[in-house]
Order: structure tokens, then sequence, then C-alpha cells
């Protein structure tokens, strides 16, 4: 009976190609910015929608101001992570994607 080690082995498996982490944040941030960018806009629109069929109630422009507030704060938390990231990588001298 074959083993496990029999169907792991470098010319059946190849290794993985991260060096380092450097690579893994330049293939991971841009998906990541897409999708935070994408949320914030759907979160924008549905803001609006809010808004804008509330008919003058109060508690639903409310809770559109709300989720406008938050979708806001999640930008400046996206946008600040990824200046942290960027002065991370100028000290350390790492080459990011942009």
């Amino acid at each position: 009976m074959p083993t496990i080690t029999s169907f792991i082995n470098p010319t059946s498996f190849a290794p993985g190609k991260f060096i380092n982490v450097a690579i893994i944040y330049n293939l991971i941030t841009p998906l990541l910015m897409i999708g935070a960018l994408i949320l914030f806009l759907v979160t924008i629109v549905s803001a609006a929608f809010t808004y804008l069929t509330a008919g003058g109630n109060a508690e639903n422009i409310k809770k559109a101001q709300k989720s406008l507030m938050f979708a806001i704060i999640g930008l400046v938390f996206v946008v600040s992570a990824y200046l942290i990231m960027k002065i991370i990588a100028f000290v350390f001298n790492l080459i990011l994607p942009f």
C-alpha cells in the first residue's frame, strides 16, 4: 500500500513560491483594496437609497446617516492601514505593488 510520502514529492507536488511576506502582501493587497472599495460603494448607495426613501421618517434618516458614517470610518481605516504598510515597507526597504 502506497504511503502519503510517495505521492507528495518535488516532482509531483511543486513547492510554494512565496519567498517572503512582501510577495504575499503584493498578491493580497490589491484584492483587499478592491473589496473594500466595492463594500464602501455598496454601503454609500444603500445609505443614499435609505435616505431618499425615508419620506421624512426621522428613524430612517438616522439609519442612513449612521450607515454613511460607518462607511466613511471604514474607508478611513482601510486607507490608514494601507499607509501604515507603505511606511513599514519604506522603513524595511520592501517593494510593494502600488
